[in-house]
């Protein structure tokens, strides 16, 4: 703990850096990925502060849309399109997941009954193999449903219908560094 704080303190001697932040923010793209530590969404792309929009959840879910009762995830997704107008949402997942290894491999979460839940309502059981460490196929079978989600929601249809929205599916692979994308014309995940 004692690096982040004396990175803290220090984090604030550089007013100039931060004063045009207070301004707004102005995002291009909602970065969707998993809350695991070993995914930084900025030291991935090289983004800046401001631009970026964040949504990490465990197994970087997109949880299935409903009006009457709202998620914070929706409100983030429904914020990013219609408030901040971002042109892009990434949904990023990553090798080596726990969330989705345990769906893949059909883990006993009994011990950890909110993250039982949340993988339990949340997504259907992604395919792989259960002896894969990087849970690859079942990390990218499992991006593609929650693209599958978020063109559910009404401001993300809406969007995409009128040309104002494009969606992505990335595969970060946390042993190298290689980033991944879906290519519909192939079905297959490319290095970028």
């Amino acid at each position: 703990m004692q690096p982040l704080i004396d990175n803290a303190r220090t984090f604030g001697q550089r007013p100039e850096e931060f004063a045009k932040l207070a301004e707004g923010q102005s995002p291009q793209v909602l970065f969707i990925t998993c809350s695991d530590s070993r995914v930084v969404p900025a030291l991935i792309t090289g983004a800046r502060p401001g631009e970026l929009f964040e949504l990490r959840t465990a197994g970087n879910i997109v949880p299935p849309y409903a009006s009457e009762h709202p998620t914070s995830e929706a409100a983030t997704i429904e914020y990013a399109v219609e408030v901040l107008g971002v042109r892009d949402i990434v949904v990023c997942g990553h090798s080596h997941c726990g969330a989705v290894g345990a769906l893949v491999r059909g883990d006993d979460l009994t011990a950890v009954p909110a993250v039982r839940d949340w993988l339990a309502s949340a997504t259907p059981r992604p395919s792989g193999k259960p002896e894969d460490p990087e849970v690859a196929e079942g990390v990218q079978s499992h991006v593609l449903t929650q693209l599958l989600r978020l063109r559910s929601y009404p401001c993300v249809e809406r969007k995409l219908a009128g040309g104002e929205l494009s969606l992505h599916a990335w595969y970060y692979e946390v042993h190298t560094g290689t980033v991944r994308t879906h290519r519909p014309q192939t079905d297959g995940f490319e290095v970028l």
